[in-house]
């Protein structure tokens, strides 16, 4: 006991004296996650939108390929992207293995299902209540895409902090593309399972601390803007 609150004693001393190597760690992990969670946007958004307002051949295929997309082992990606990344892969001479670009490209993949998945699913009850009166209006469909991103705007904005929930605390999928590369790799996740292994419990509980700030944070946004979604509806 007396050597788990001395290690959060000098965890809590790392953070507040502004450690470097610390502040670095988590620098990298917030500018990776964050990057992945715009590319995933841009992409899964489209996607998800298409999907809802739709009415084509394999779309009932496409939103179950989806939906098991969404469970994707993160070291099943990580593995898949790292063959494509080595040098005798068929993308090997960008040479982007073991760069934060290839962390990047490992979470855009792991997230953008759930960002097609969840947005589609709220742009889908939404077009089922409003299909009628777009029809009665003769609304062309990306006129109609528009409305009702704009009328889930709150809600899609939930996806997005969902995604970079799931993002900032992957570890599997960037250990192995990133490599866990002081200075250059290190994120948060696998910072803390490698002090955790070198006995450095000082590092691995301030950055656990951080990394749990985050989530709540993230989960606190969420609480807020379900609720001011929902002032809104009934408003």
């Amino acid at each position: 006991m007396q050597d788990i609150l001395q290690s959060l004693l000098l965890a809590a001393n790392l953070v507040l004296s502004g450690d470097s190597d610390l502040f670095e760690i988590i620098g990298l992990s917030l500018r990776v996650s964050l990057s992945a969670v715009i590319y995933s946007i841009f992409l899964g958004l489209p996607l998800g939108s298409l999907i809802a307002v739709g009415n084509f051949r394999g779309r009932q295929a496409l939103m179950i390929v989806l939906n098991a997309l969404m469970g994707l082992p993160p070291v099943v990606v990580g593995l898949v992207v790292y063959l494509f990344l080595s040098r005798s892969g068929p993308l090997g001479w960008m040479e982007l293995l073991y760069t934060p670009t290839a962390m990047i490209i490992a979470q855009v993949i792991l997230i953008t299902p759930i960002v097609a998945a969840l947005s589609q699913e709220i742009l889908s009850q939404l077009f089922e209540e409003y299909d009628e009166q777009f029809r009665s209006l003769n609304v062309p469909r990306w006129v109609a895409v528009r409305a009702l991103l704009w009328d889930a705007r709150f809600n899609l904005v939930t996806v997005g902090l969902a995604g970079f929930g799931r993002a900032v605390a992957e570890v599997g999928a960037v250990m192995i593309v990133g490599g866990n590369i002081d200075h250059l790799t290190r994120v948060m996740t696998t910072a803390i399972a490698l002090e955790t292994s070198k006995g450095n419990l000082a590092l691995a509980l301030a950055l656990g601390l951080i990394l749990i700030t985050i989530s709540l944070l993230v989960n606190a946004g969420l609480f807020l803007v379900k609720t001011r979604s929902q002032k809104q509806k009934f408003g």
